[in-house]
């Protein structure tokens, strides 16, 4: 089977990605797909660094804006969607650019993950829900290390509550846990022929004080008056789980001084940014570059001699 290339550029929060997957989509007539978990909402712009009309250069971006922040979304219905897009992009004779920190997006879509559709029993999942609020997470999470260790791992940072109720859910309605499903859904073959692209930077600190100015200019962009619509619209879980959100509540609740919300965001950046190399790190065919020791024009040159080379 012939496959089609998909150029990725991955790494952390605050590397470049959005800036080279333009540049790139410019030098070499492709358009950006978005593999970014919280840009897809409507009205988080500034938390998400949602990239402007001007950062975009007239690229066309797809996957970006488009749905309301109360409405549900899954990994499954965004590679439905990225597939779409990439075939689009193709038909056009264009080339698709993949960009974006959401990892389990990035390799879902382009490992071609099936997704088995299941459904469970209401009065389990609420059962589960209702042992999760009298127990805690930390309880809960220690239950599903029992049986599932590598995903109450992988649970740990984010403590998500809907994602543990889920592997428990799975569990007790299937005898399977959800690292066993999740192996089962790997297909044998993907359609697509991956050029992927990482940034990192070789001294750590040079990236975290990037997060930590980026942090600043979100503040000096709106982002305290953003937080406040947001929570006023009601739309928490979501916010729950958005980097910038969250941290600041205690302050707009009157709970503590903004200086400790602004340090806990870029602390919880930080950490974010080191989860995403995490991950990206072990996908041994991504061609990294270090954003610390070479200029953005050198970063690019190399990374377009290097797609023209794996077309």
């Amino acid at each position: 089977m012939e496959r089609n290339p998909v150029v990725a550029v991955v790494g952390p929060t605050a590397s470049g990605k959005t800036a080279l997957s333009v540049a790139l989509a410019k030098s070499l007539g492709g358009e950006v797909i978005s593999a970014d978990s919280m840009q897809i909402y409507r009205s988080m712009d500034v938390a998400t660094a949602k990239p402007t009309a001007e950062e975009m250069q007239g690229v066309t971006h797809h996957l970006i804006d488009f749905l309301e922040p109360g409405e549900s979304f899954s990994v499954a219905r965004y590679c439905e969607l990225a597939k779409a897009a990439i075939a689009d992009i193709r038909g056009r004779g264009r080339l698709p650019i993949l960009c974006g920190g959401t990892g389990l997006y990035v390799d879902s879509l382009l490992n071609n993950m099936r997704f088995e559709e299941q459904e469970y029993d209401p009065a389990l999942r609420a059962a589960i829900t209702a042992e999760l609020e009298q127990k805690g997470i930390d309880v809960m999470l220690d239950e599903l290390r029992s049986f599932d260790p590598e995903s109450a791992d992988r649970l740990a940072e984010g403590r998500n509550p809907k994602r543990i109720i889920r592997c428990f859910e799975v569990y007790r309605s299937t005898g399977m846990t959800q690292t066993e499903l999740n192996s089962r859904q790997l297909s044998a073959e993907s359609p697509y022929r991956a050029i992927r692209l990482g940034l990192t930077a070789a001294d750590r600190e040079f990236l975290y004080e990037r997060i930590n100015r980026r942090v600043d200019l979100m503040l000096e962009n709106g982002l305290l008056d953003e937080a406040r619509a947001f929570y006023r619209g009601g739309y928490g879980e979501t916010a729950a789980a958005a980097i910038g959100y969250k941290e600041l509540l205690p302050y707009l609740h009157g709970e503590a001084d903004l200086e400790s919300c602004i340090e806990s965001l870029k602390r919880a950046t930080r950490r974010y940014a080191k989860r995403q190399l995490t991950w990206f790190r072990r996908d041994e065919s991504t061609r990294w570059f270090e954003i610390d020791n070479m200029s953005f024009d050198e970063i690019k040159a190399e990374a377009i001699t290097y797609i023209k080379e794996s077309l």
